[in-house]
């Protein structure tokens, strides 16, 4: 079966093939839609669900999206559906820079990467949730991964997020507990 994943990101397509080896995973790119999707949603979910009914109303494809990012408690949940241009760019470097600046001497450094998941299928819409406690650390650590990668202890962990392998990663990440979710829903369909 062949699904669109409505997103550009080259990280996130190889990311989520690897998790649905049994379904050919498609971008916009690979579609051909080269419109940007203005997200005006306030929720991971509102979000993801724009970019899904927007390439669905425009293809008529079974679609997903997905929105994620990082809540980190003492900073009121942000940087939240803001997280992949927190800084004002997309640049995670900078990203990670500014919540690093921002957490400086702060004590409380709880924190949860989210992905929610929309699903346009048969005419049906589906949500799929995941979500990974654990804490922002004081520095980078580790070279793999993206986004807030380096800066993200799971909890109960030992580890960044960006010092495990993709493998590893995708067994334990948020979006690997969403795109579960959604994989189970897909294989049990008739």
């Amino acid at each position: 079966m062949k699904l669109v994943f409505a997103t550009h990101n080259q990280h996130k397509v190889e990311e989520v093939q690897k998790m649905l080896p049994d379904f050919e995973i498609l971008s916009l790119t690979d579609i051909g839609f080269h419109d940007e999707i203005e997200e005006t949603g306030k929720t991971f979910e509102e979000n993801a669900c724009i970019k899904a009914e927007t390439i669905h109303n425009a293809t008529g494809l079974n679609v997903f999206s997905d929105d994620s990012g990082i809540t980190i408690e003492a900073l009121g949940g942000a940087p939240g559906i803001y997280s992949a241009r927190y800084a004002g760019t997309g640049n995670d470097k900078d990203n990670v820079d500014k919540v690093l600046s921002q957490m400086q001497g702060e004590t409380n450094r709880k924190a949860a990467f989210v992905c929610v998941i929309c699903l346009l299928i048969n005419n049906e819409k589906k949500i799929f949730k995941g979500i990974v406690n654990g804490e922002v650390l004081h520095q980078i650590q580790g070279e793999n991964g993206f986004g807030y990668d380096p800066i993200f202890k799971p909890e109960n962990q030992n580890f960044s997020m960006a010092q495990i392998s993709p493998e590893e990663k995708n067994k334990i990440s948020h979006r690997a507990i969403a795109i579960g979710e959604l994989k189970n829903y897909l294989l049990n369909l008739s």
